[in-house]
């Protein structure tokens, strides 16, 4: 998420998750950045001003981890709050997600990621420690 937007606090940031799914695994990278940072995820960032979703998301994939996926539609949508260490909300993001198609590379950690790899679906739960709604969202994608 590397826009230098200024937003207030009452306003949420909308931001897209490009997910990507192979052979019965999904990409997914470990956040270095609030919120859920250490957590593992979904390669995405905030949305740039006059960009559409779905360039939105093949550009925060390749930022993220150097993979090229072609965006094929949004599919769910869900909020994410980071809270100050008071419990008071500090930010409200709209998560997007987007179906991407794979297209060429394999994940190398970039931009705000600490690690990116891909996870089995079918151990998607017990092989690293996830961010809210990860597991259903990457299910739901697998159809």
């Amino acid at each position: 998420m590397s826009a230098n937007i200024h937003l207030t606090a009452t306003q949420p940031v909308v931001a897209v998750l490009a997910v990507v799914i192979r052979a019965g695994s999904v990409l997914l990278v470990q956040r270095a950045n609030s919120p859920d940072a250490g957590l593992w995820g979904f390669p995405g960032g905030k949305v740039e001003f006059g960009e559409d979703l779905l360039h939105a998301a093949e550009r925060e994939l390749f930022e993220e981890t150097g993979v090229k996926a072609e965006a094929q539609f949004a599919f769910n949508a869900v909020d994410a709050f980071d809270h100050k260490d008071d419990g008071a909300l500090r930010r409200h993001f709209v998560l997007i997600a987007v179906q991407c198609h794979w297209q060429e590379g394999e994940p190398v950690a970039a931009d705000d990621a600490l690690d990116a790899k891909w996870v089995s679906l079918t151990d998607i739960e017990s092989e690293v420690s996830l961010s809210r709604d990860v597991a259903r969202v990457a299910r739901q994608a697998a159809g």
